[in-house]
Formats: C-alpha cells, sequence, structure tokens
C-alpha cells in the first residue's frame, strides 16, 4: 500500500506544500557542504592565524612554567594560576569556535535558507517504536546516506593515509631540528594535507548539495488527490475574498446611490449610461461626479434623481464623456468644462423657472463634446462597470 502510494506521488510539490513543509521543519540541508565550509575556514584561520597563535601559547607555556618561592609559599596560588591560564587559553579558542560554528551556520542556510519554527522540538512517540525505527533503518534513503558516509570516510582516510606515508620521514627529520623550524615546517605540511582533504570534501559538496534539493522536492511530490484538495482550499478561500470584495461593492454602491438626492443634475445617453453631478462653487473648484452608472444601476440612479426631482437630462456623448473620463468623488476634466456648464446653466434656470411659476425661456441644450473624448469613437472601446457588475448582453449591444 505504501508502495502503491509512493508511486502515485508523481506530481511537483506546489508552492504551499512546500510553505508547509517548511512550517514543520523540514528544509534540504547538505552536511558535506557543512563539513567543507568548516575544513575550509579552519585552514584560512589556522593559515593567517598561526603565527599569532603560537607566539600566544608560547607566552602561556612560558608563564604556566615560571614560578617563584613567593608563589609556591601561597596555598591556593597554584589554582588560581591554572585557572588564570586556562581562561586565556579559553579565550584564544572562542574567535576559532566561534568563527567554525558560524561556518557551518551559513552552509545550512545557502542551501535551505532560514527557517524558524519550533515543531521538530515537539515529542514525537512514534519514534520510540523500535520495530518502526528498524524499519527506517533499512529505507533506500537512510540506506544512501549511510552509504555516501561511508564513502566519504573511506576517502578521507585514504587521502590521509597517502599524505601522511609520503611525509612520514619528513615528519621524523623535524626532531632534530630546532623548534620554532619544526613547528613552521609541520605547519605547511598540515596545510598541504588539509588542503587535500579540503579538495574531497568540496568534490562530495559539489554532489550533494543538488542530490539533497532533488530528495527533498522528491519526498515531497503530491499525487492527484492531493492537488486537488489543494486546489478545493484554495478556491474555498477564493470564494470567501469574493464575497467579501462583493459585499464592499454593493455597500459602496448604496452609499453613492444614498448621495443622488444631493446631486444638482443626472446627465444620461437616455438610459445606458448615467453621471450625477454636484456643483458648489463656494467649496469646488469644478462640478464633482457623485454618482455613476451602466445599464441596471443607471436605471436606479434615474429612478432615485427622478424621486428627489433631481433634473435628469439627456446628453448621450457628455453621459458617456464624463462616464469614461472621470471617477467617483472626482472633478470633471478640464475639456469638458463648457459642456458641462452650458447643462447646469440651464438646470438652475429650470429650477428658477419652477420656483418663480414662469416660463423657461431657454431650450434645453445641445453640449458639444471632443470627439477624442466620447468613447464610442474608440475602436474596441468596453465601458468598465464602477462596481464590477456585468451589464446585460442585449444592453451592451444597443450601447
Amino acid at each position: 500500500m505504501a508502495d502503491q502510494d509512493a508511486q502515485d506521488r508523481n506530481l511537483p510539490a506546489s508552492a504551499k506544500k512546500i510553505e508547509r513543509s517548511r512550517a514543520e521543519g523540514q528544509v534540504p540541508r547538505s552536511r558535506d557542504l557543512a563539513h567543507f565550509a568548516v575544513m575550509a575556514s579552519g585552514g584560512a584561520l589556522l593559515s593567517s592565524g598561526a603565527p599569532y597563535a603560537v607566539d600566544k601559547l608560547q607566552r602561556l607555556l612560558e608563564s604556566g612554567l615560571r614560578f617563584d618561592a613567593q608563589t609556591l609559599a601561597k596555598p591556593g596560588a597554584m589554582g588560581e594560576h591554572l585557572a588564570n591560564l586556562a581562561i586565556q587559553g579559553l579565550l584564544l579558542a572562542l574567535p576559532a569556535v566561534l568563527l567554525l560554528a558560524l561556518a557551518a551556520v551559513a552552509a545550512h542556510l545557502a542551501l535551505g535558507g532560514w527557517n524558524f519554527t519550533t515543531k521538530p522540538l515537539a515529542p514525537k512517540f512514534s519514534h520510540l517504536n523500535p520495530l518502526a525505527g528498524l524499519g527506517r533503518m533499512f529505507q533506500w534513503q537512510n540506506l544512501s546516506q549511510a552509504l555516501k558516509a561511508s564513502l566519504l570516510a573511506l576517502l578521507l582516510g585514504v587521502v590521509g593515509a597517502l599524505v601522511l606515508k609520503d611525509r612520514l620521514a619528513a615528519y621524523v627529520g623535524i626532531m632534530s631540528v630546532p623548534l620554532p623550524s619544526a613547528l613552521a615546517y609541520a605547519g605547511r605540511q598540515l596545510m598541504g594535507g588539509l588542503a587535500l582533504l579540503g579538495l574531497a570534501l568540496a568534490l562530495f559538496a559539489v554532489i550533494d548539495v543538488p542530490l539533497q534539493r532533488h530528495l527533498y522536492l522528491k519526498r515531497l511530490r503530491m499525487s492527484r488527490e492531493e492537488v486537488k484538495q489543494e486546489i478545493k482550499e484554495v478556491e474555498g478561500n477564493l470564494e470567501i475574498k469574493q464575497r467579501q470584495r462583493a459585499k464592499a461593492r454593493e455597500m459602496a454602491k448604496r452609499r453613492m446611490l444614498a448621495s443622488v438626492p444631493k446631486a444638482d443634475l443626472v446627465v444620461m445617453n437616455p438610459s445606458h449610461y448615467a453621471v450625477a453631478l454636484k456643483y458648489d462653487d463656494g467649496r469646488m473648484g469644478a462640478p464633482r461626479v457623485i454618482a455613476k452608472g451602466l445599464d441596471t444601476l443607471a436605471f436606479r440612479i434615474r429612478d432615485i434623481a427622478k424621486d428627489n426631482k433631481v433634473p435628469v437630462l439627456r446628453a448621450p456623448m457628455l453621459a458617456r464623456a464624463l462616464y469614461a473620463h472621470t471617477k467617483l468623488d472626482q472633478e470633471v476634466p478640464a475639456a469638458l468644462f463648457g459642456a458641462v456648464a452650458q447643462v447646469l446653466a440651464y438646470v438652475y434656470q429650470l429650477k428658477a423657472a419652477l420656483q418663480n411659476n414662469t416660463p423657461l425661456l431657454m431650450d434645453a441644450p445641445d453640449p458639444q463634446v471632443p470627439p477624442e473624448l466620447d468613447p464610442h469613437n474608440r475602436p474596441g472601446y468596453q465601458a468598465q462597470d464602477e462596481f464590477g457588475d456585468d451589464a446585460g448582453d442585449e444592453e451592451k449591444a444597443d450601447r
């Protein structure tokens, strides 16, 4: 059953599954890369800091072997002296330890990146089962890791043995030369041996890094059922977001319709477009669009305007231009000032005539709109509803 399930997982892991695996602490890591980083950092540190370290150790050794009668006469003086030497030795070794630790951490981050999670620390009682542990020992992944580690150890041992065999006579010969010269020679020989070991580790790291990434992605492969389930989860979230956006659009639409009774004029074409204008010369530099709509929404704007005795004027080109080139709560563009001024002047005279019960001496205007501002002169123009509502196909065709 497990083999069948593994065979079904032949689809690459999705970004969501990779993210979940990282949250659980599963990231690609390469031990060989960490070994090489530590070896290279240690070699560089030894090459650059060896003279200082040798000089410091020599002084510590001299200090440790220097005694006088007064020091020996004090009880506990030897313990204090030894503790002081130990502290100085630790301070000398601390930078090297920190550098090697930093190199190991950097090597892990270079492959898997930074990933902080506490889930791997949670106890897993299933791992306490000896039978399950025995089965994991013979899994191909664990066997391959053990085989690779054995091969690396064998290679490093062969390299070390060859280096030692080639230079054994030289190591024996340094016993006859002064100590400073012997230490310098031994250091050069040690650096040569470390360089060969570093090359071997670099070779393994070059192979292991892409291998670990491949194995990591292979473990996360998904079956078709998992992909379908993940798509359902994502679509469920999308449905919630769509409902939230639809609710927000509906609330904005209600607020817009509530402002229609405050308009001075509604311009239509006569029904597919509706734009409500408001002008207050004390607070506005130009007339402002306070409501706009297409098709069904245009009818609602018209009906609300009529119910509240807001003049509705038929001006097809102006209505189309205003709808296409303005947004809600935005002033009309300067190119339409003249046309809007004509219709507002007519509305103001109409209101005055109705208020004074006198005849209107002015005919309804036919405002002129620059042809480039009429969206119907643009090939392929498709009006977009302000709130994302779809108009009927017949209404779109008539428009």
